[in-house]
């Protein structure tokens, strides 16, 4: 079985008075946290994390911690407000919360250029809900890797992990100081790299063609910024026969990531 702090222990005979403090000494609501079920299940399940920092859970999500991890995982068993008052409000926590060790960003250098081989690279994307869908639609079409700016990029916690359900712990995200020298030094190493833009002439399934290959996706309000855009090889756009203008850039690298993993010659 888990190894549970004492406080509120559902398995003791006379029920413990919750702790008061939510907070350790110091501490305030933060988005350090990562919670909802999926994100800290695959979170425990990633030896790269190391051990938990500390762990919140109801009763019940403290048994199904117990049932997937035995006794590797400490567990403070608190109730819903005792997490509630731990996270940022509006913070949907079903029952469990997570501190843990970051992960290792990855290096540019850790992705092989092999046929078929997609990585997807975001150019000032900082919303962190879409940041975590677009990682999740990544894990779930066999992307290689996610790019991103170590500045202008949310942090791979909270809200964001929450979207993810569990991606983050499956995509190597490599954080680079300017995007332009990383995809200089990506073609060097053989990747291809294609632009997402509305105003491209070709559609992106005429722009890929098996190679190695990243796909460049930019912000929803201002798309690629020129100097991302001129180090691609070449722009292409998501055709739209309805007739709308644009998409959610999540929903729109969902769709990319489709297309590029779709087998070619």
């Amino acid at each position: 079985m888990a190894s549970y702090s004492e406080r509120n222990d559902p398995r003791r005979g006379k029920k413990q008075r919750p702790p008061q403090r939510p907070h350790r000494r110091g501490e305030t609501p933060s988005e350090d946290w990562i919670w909802g079920w999926h994100a800290v299940e695959a979170a425990l399940a990633n030896p790269a994390r190391g051990q938990p920092n500390r762990l919140l859970a109801t009763p019940d999500r403290a048994r199904q911690v117990e049932q997937a991890f035995g006794r590797k995982v400490t567990v403070e068993v608190v109730d819903n407000g005792f997490i509630a008052s731990s996270l940022p409000q509006g913070a949907v926590h079903q029952g469990i919360a997570l501190k843990a060790p970051p992960l290792e960003p990855a290096d540019l250098a850790d992705f092989e250029a092999r046929p078929g081989a997609v990585l997807l690279m975001l150019d000032q994307v900082t919303d962190p809900q879409n940041v975590g869908a677009i990682l999740r639609s990544a894990a779930a079409f066999g992307a290689v890797g996610v790019i991103m700016q170590d500045r202008n990029a949310p942090r791979f916690t909270g809200a964001l992990a929450k979207a993810a359900v569990g991606a983050i712990e499956k995509i190597p995200v490599a954080r680079v100081v300017n995007l332009s020298r990383a995809l200089e030094e990506l073609a060097e190493a053989g990747w291809r790299a294609v632009g997402l833009s509305g105003a491209a002439e070709r559609d992106l399934h005429e722009a890929l063609d098996g190679s190695p290959t990243v796909l460049v996706l930019g912000s929803e309000g201002e798309g690629l910024r020129r100097l991302v855009a001129e180090h691609c090889d070449e722009l292409a756009k998501i055709p739209m026969p309805g007739g709308f203008e644009s998409l959610n850039v999540s929903t729109a690298a969902a769709v990319a990531l489709y297309e590029a993993s779709r087998p070619r010659q």
